[in-house]
This record gives structure tokens, C-alpha cells and sequence, in this order.
């Protein structure tokens, strides 16, 4: 799903206006992005948690160069669903 199938479904659902139901969206972004750029993790009771995870320094390896090199230590955003939207995906997605 793309956003902007997002926004159509959330404004066929509650009758809003596109354009502000389009807005809300960026602007809900946008705070988590800023959360997390701030090193604040943003978690949504009963849908998961944006949360930043810290990757240590590593050595990598280039196969076709034959060289190594060093991959400094960084944070990544990562998304945690919550364990009532596990449990509901994994219903209705089984393996």
C-alpha cells in the first residue's frame, strides 16, 4: 500500500476532505521523523513503537575488491509492532 492509497482510504472512510486528510498525513510523518531525529522513540499504544536502534562499529568485507573496511557506529530507525498487531497479522497471514 502507498500513501497515497492511505489518504483515498482514510478519506472514503470518514468523509473528510483529501487535501486535509493528505496534510495530516505528511504532518504525522513529519513529527516522527523529527521524534526520531531527536533521538525520541514514538510509541502508539495498540499499533507499535518507532523506535531507534544503536549498530555498533563493524568491519565489512567488499568480495570483489578483496578489501575490508570499517562501518562507523549508527542509528537506525526501526518500527515494533505491538503484540495485539502481531497476533492479528499472523491470523490472518498464516505461514
Amino acid at each position: 500500500m502507498k500513501k497515497l492509497e492511505i489518504v483515498n482510504n482514510i478519506t472514503n472512510n470518514c468523509d473528510i476532505d483529501k487535501k486535509n486528510v493528505s496534510q495530516v498525513v505528511e504532518s504525522f510523518m513529519k513529527e516522527v521523523k523529527e521524534s526520531l531525529t531527536k533521538g525520541e522513540n514514538v510509541y502508539l499504544r495498540g499499533f507499535g513503537s518507532f523506535v531507534i536502534k544503536k549498530r555498533a562499529e563493524k568491519t565489512a568485507r567488499n568480495i570483489t575488491k578483496k578489501t575490508t573496511i570499517k562501518v562507523p557506529a549508527h542509528n537506525i530507525p526501526t518500527f515494533k509492532a505491538c503484540k495485539d498487531f502481531k497476533e492479528e497479522v499472523s491470523k490472518k497471514n498464516p505461514c
